[in-house]
């Protein structure tokens, strides 16, 4: 059984993918591609496989956790699949975890390499959706905030903005610790509302696009953000309409930067690390990344405005 990873990152429309695979999984079935979303891998699939609280029972957690995996595994391909793709931003680690260390996937080395070793080495293919991290940083901070955390302080950001470890470091990490996947990069700025487009390189299946091309997961705008939160929070936002922005200009203008050098280094071949996917479509007016891409320090406002509403 091939197995293919869709690994995130948080706040790259994952959601809308997953939404697109459950809606075509009868169809993909029939094409022998299994579908494991967050309802499959989020109900105890996993348990063992990261080191955790558990009863003392002598038994080895992680052994029982592979175990399991053989079996659902073998009960996939028993029923015709050839191949299976798992799509769950968790397997690189929490939301929580990115706020607390203030960095990209610190642990994403030590976590994945004990999902390869789970699953037997079988993974051939790890998808990685990534993005600008001023946005990145921005929509999830939004969430977060949106689900009842504080306001994050300027020492925050600031620790944020600072930190030098950019979706480079987090590629490396990624594929030291399954040296035997190729890693499939898809910027969210080219495909993060084109789930049948990333799901056409990944896997060589063309799909029809869902009817309603609704957001799951999208980011609350300013109105929306004051509306939800309790009003002594809500008066420490800017005034205004559009998106939060908590970054300063110098900030931003930095995070973008890091960026651009990302995919530079991509572009590049990414010291055979990994592969960044071209767009098939890539005559199409409005689907290229934007000019920041290549190009460092350059805004990137067209761009957020044409996703805006995409996380």
């Amino acid at each position: 059984m091939d197995i293919m990873l869709h690994i995130g990152a948080h706040r790259c429309a994952t959601g809308y993918f997953q939404g697109f695979l459950a809606h075509h999984a009868a169809r993909l079935r029939q094409d022998g591609l299994a579908i494991w979303g967050p309802e499959q891998t989020r109900n105890g699939l996993f348990h063992g496989i990261q080191p955790g609280p558990a009863p003392v029972t002598g038994r080895d957690l992680a052994t029982r956790a592979r175990g399991r995996l053989r079996l659902r595994i073998a009960t996939e391909a028993a029923s015709g699949a050839q191949r299976l793709l798992i799509s769950d931003t968790d397997l690189m680690g929490g939301a929580h975890d990115l706020l607390q260390q203030r960095q990209l996937y610190a642990g994403v080395g030590v976590r994945l390499a004990r999902f390869d070793a789970a699953f037997d080495g079988q993974v051939r293919d790890v998808m990685l959706n990534l993005r600008s991290p001023d946005r990145f940083w921005t929509s999830l901070l939004t969430q977060m905030v949106a689900n009842g955390h504080p306001l994050p302080s300027a020492a925050v950001l600031g620790q944020i903005a600072a930190h030098p470890r950019s979706w480079r470091d987090v590629i490396t990490d990624i594929a030291c610790a399954m040296p035997n996947a190729r890693i499939r990069v898809m910027p969210y700025e080219t495909y993060g509302d084109r789930p049948e487009v990333q799901l056409s390189l990944l896997a060589g299946l063309r799909l029809a696009r869902m009817p309603r091309a609704d957001r799951l997961n999208r980011s609350d705008g300013l109105p929306t953000l004051r509306h939800r939160l309790a009003p002594d929070v809500a008066r420490d936002l800017p005034r205004g309409e559009g998106r939060w922005s908590p970054f300063s200009d110098i900030q931003s203008a930095a995070l973008r930067e890091r960026y651009a050098d990302d995919l530079m280094w991509l572009q590049g071949g990414a010291d055979g690390l990994a592969e960044l996917m071209r767009d098939p479509d890539k005559h199409a007016v409005g689907l290229n990344p934007p000019p920041y891409d290549l190009t460092r320090g350059t805004s990137d406002e067209d761009q957020n405005r044409r996703l805006a509403g995409s996380g």
